[in-house]
């Protein structure tokens, strides 16, 4: 189930809870990438709040917003860079990314191992992607008044495995909205006291969402002469005595 790119927007950039949340989440991605000097950085679904820190040194930043979602233009009084595609066929080139940041896409995707894929597909060799999903055990989940109480929450093992099928390797971990999804004044004053907190927490307990910094697995190349010594017979039987006659 795709969230609508409105919804979206109002939550993030026109309600306090949104704008706590995308500070939340975004400095977990500043503390894992805090520059992308030189580099091209991709968001897919909604990740747009967390790309604006790599606008002033980036090589290129594009945000991708599947069809199924809508599109906004991004970032305001700036050139957009917000791209609407279809959810599983991106317009970027292979092999061209180097950091790729996906936020509200596969939780909501109708297709997430396809997604995977594609996303490998854009992946360079040395990149490396950011999945932020909702925390299955966490209290976002379990509430539909923000974007986390859709579609299909995860557990970290289940996010690392789903990776993994697709040719990523997790390198690291680290979860964000320790505080209550509440729009009430104490826990929106109180919300960056429970996101030092939360960090020194096991992130399964109760973070919002858990956030896994994976690398692209290459395929290792096949050793020099291997398939001619493949095709040679193989000589392990010869000298035995052939099947006698009943």
């Amino acid at each position: 189930m795709h969230l609508d790119v409105l919804d979206l927007r109002n939550f993030y950039y026109r309600s306090p809870l949104g704008r706590a949340a995308q500070k939340a989440v975004r400095d977990q991605v500043t503390a894992i990438w805090p520059t992308a000097r030189d580099k091209t950085v991709v968001g897919f679904g909604f990740a747009v709040p967390l790309l604006r820190p790599y606008l002033a040194d980036a090589r290129r930043v594009i945000g991708l917003m599947p069809a199924q979602q809508g599109v906004m233009p991004w970032p305001a009084g700036m050139p957009n860079v917000s791209v609407l595609c279809e959810e599983v066929l991106w317009p970027i080139a292979t092999g061209s990314v180097d950091r790729l940041v996906m936020l509200h896409g596969l939780e909501t995707s109708e297709q997430p191992s396809a997604l995977l894929d594609e996303a490998s597909r854009v992946l360079d060799d040395g990149g490396r992607a950011l999945f932020i999903v909702p925390n299955r055990a966490g209290l976002w989940a379990r509430r539909d008044a923000t974007p986390y109480g859709f579609g299909r929450p995860y557990t970290p093992g289940q996010l690392d495995a789903q990776l993994r099928r697709h040719g990523f390797v997790p390198e690291a971990h680290r979860a964000a909205l320790f505080q209550p999804p509440s729009s009430q004044r104490f826990w929106l004053r109180t919300g960056p006291f429970w996101e030092r907190l939360g960090q020194r927490l096991p992130a399964r307990f109760a973070g919002g969402v858990l956030m896994v910094e994976a690398s692209k697995q290459v395929g290792s190349k096949p050793r020099a002469g291997l398939p001619e010594a493949v095709r040679r017979p193989v000589r392990a039987l010869e000298g035995l005595a052939g099947p006698e006659p009943a």
